[in-house]
């Protein structure tokens, strides 16, 4: 309990002095729908996987910017203890104009806290290298989640409720607009519900505060869907 009363504490910390910028700055916002479908499970023995779609549907729900495909291999080394390399693809359509395209490398590690509460609370943490078309540079950025999931009904798990933030933090400055320090925060709440087998799909409102060039901050409004596909 201790190491996870300083990791809590850690993270407020974090997102309280990322925001400090964001708070003051111009903001703007939109209207959103994320869907999420991932299938994950052992490839043999400890040897996991994961691998996901990601459309995220913006600009008032008009239209699909970006498009996410990521995957990743990864080793179980305890029930509670997991890592991952993986690669994603993103596409961003730009209106008038050529697609944005990055290649995402990243490597994952995911924690389990322990059931402060009779819940769940976990950790990912995921360090990423960006590259993107529209510059030459490397961007740097670190990840931090920490997710809650506490059943609605004691002994019944078939729906759980589930809050989750992520700080994401630039390491450096690039040439196509990366700039070190708070990149972004999302902050989710809703529901879990178990599905048959070991299935399970997410639905919620997820928040997300993105810091932009020029002092300027863009806040997304999200109703999300995730199905997660376990076999």
């Amino acid at each position: 309990m201790p190491r996870l009363r300083s990791i809590a504490r850690t993270f407020v910390a974090l997102v309280a002095a990322s925001l400090t910028q964001p708070a003051i700055a111009e903001t703007s916002h939109d209207e959103q729908v994320w869907l999420n479908l991932t299938a994950m499970g052992p490839l043999s023995g400890n040897l996991i996987y994961f691998a996901e779609v990601q459309p995220r549907i913006g600009d008032g729900v008009s239209r699909i910017d970006p498009l996410l495909l990521r995957g990743a291999v990864g080793w179980k080394l305890s029930p509670k203890v997991s890592v991952y390399q993986g690669y994603g693809h993103i596409v961003s359509p730009v209106e008038g104009g050529r697609d944005i395209n990055e290649e995402r490398s990243f490597q994952q590690l995911n924690l389990g806290l322990g059931t402060p509460l009779g819940g769940e609370l976990s950790s990912r943490t995921r360090l990423e290298q960006r590259w993107r078309s529209d510059g030459s540079d490397v961007a740097w950025r670190v990840r931090e989640m920490l997710r809650y999931e506490k059943a609605l009904r004691p002994a019944d798990d078939a729906v759980n409720a589930l809050v989750y933030s992520e700080l994401f933090v630039a390491l450096n400055d690039t040439d196509w607009g990366a700039r070190g320090g708070f990149d972004q925060l999302r902050t989710f709440i809703g529901a879990e519900i178990g599905l048959p087998g070991t299935s399970t799909v997410e639905l919620g409102y997820l928040n997300q505060t993105i810091d932009r060039t020029g002092g300027r901050t863009q806040m997304n409004h999200v109703a999300a869907a995730a199905l997660f596909f376990r076999h």
